[in-house]
């Protein structure tokens, strides 16, 4: 039986230091000209004021923490693994040399420094996120699981993730920017053609629609019935104990309150985000 293709993350003990399988090179001083991006670096976009305190950070006490590196074509050319913020702010300083790891790292393994390091650290968006995972998929042949279990996410939350790359451009656009959030995007998922999408995307940037607004429209242009009463906005109280809910499960969450108790509705739009649920739930059982 042929063995399975390494894991994501497997190269992540032997390239950083304090895992299983160091290789000690040590630190050196590289020449910050010398160092090149990663070409698979998922991360497009910074923070401009987390980046000028990094660069203050650095300014003032030096990079503490060394990057890695791999070796390039040429003999003094370093292409770098983990450390992207770290190098940019450096530059803004004007740094002329970093101190670095080298590493010897295979295509596959710089991709997956990459997105550990960005995913542990400072959240990629959501987009960047799931061109990273589908080029894991794509490109080195690893499974939804494979990817999920590297980097503490559930199988289904990598899979919907991945499912945003199936978005129109302009939704692609407005959720890379901010304008709507991953709630918004995964309700317009449901639009069967990238016109839908667009156009319905206009109505919740000209309209201000939250998300549970933007799941009515979709409806309604999917030609669902519209419900047969209105539902007034629950009491502030009420509201926010949904927010509170919305945020631990990861979905809409509705309740109804009686004069005695009442009921809790936990909507789901697929299968694989009803386990994504369900392991979340049992997390809170096992860790209370």
């Amino acid at each position: 039986m042929m063995s399975r293709r390494t894991g994501l993350g497997r190269g992540l003990d032997s390239l950083i230091p304090g895992g299983e399988r160091p290789a000690s090179i040590g630190i050196q001083s590289i020449p910050i000209e010398q160092i090149l991006p990663n070409p698979h670096q998922p991360r497009k976009k910074y923070d401009s004021k987390e980046m000028e305190e990094l660069a203050e950070s650095i300014r003032s006490h030096g990079i503490i923490q060394p990057l890695i590196v791999t070796r390039g074509k040429e003999p003094d050319e370093f292409i770098l693994i983990a450390g992207e913020r770290r190098l940019l702010a450096a530059r803004l300083v004007d740094l002329l040399r970093v101190p670095a790891i080298i590493r010897e790292a295979s295509e596959q393994q710089r991709l997956e420094l990459a997105l550990i390091e960005n995913i542990q650290r400072t959240d990629l968006n959501p987009l960047e996120a799931a061109v990273a995972y589908n080029q894991l998929v794509d490109e080195f042949g690893l499974s939804h699981d494979d990817i999920a279990g590297q980097i503490g996410k559930s199988r289904s939350a990598v899979s919907n993730t991945i499912r945003l790359l199936k978005l129109s451009p302009a939704v692609k656009e407005a959720l890379s920017d901010g304008k709507i959030s991953e709630g918004h995007a995964r309700n317009l998922l449901t639009l069967s053609s990238p016109q839908a999408q667009s156009a319905a995307l206009q109505t919740i940037l000209n309209r201000q629609l939250n998300v549970r607004q933007t799941e009515e429209l979709v409806r309604r242009l999917s030609g669902e019935k519209p419900a047969l009463k209105a539902v007034s906005e629950p009491p502030a109280e009420i509201r926010a104990l949904e927010v509170r809910l919305e945020q631990i499960l990861g979905t809409r969450v509705t309740i109804n309150r009686r004069k005695k108790g009442g009921t809790l509705v936990i909507h789901y739009y697929s299968d694989e985000e009803i386990n994504s649920i369900l392991e979340r739930l049992e997390g809170i059982r096992d860790n209370p």
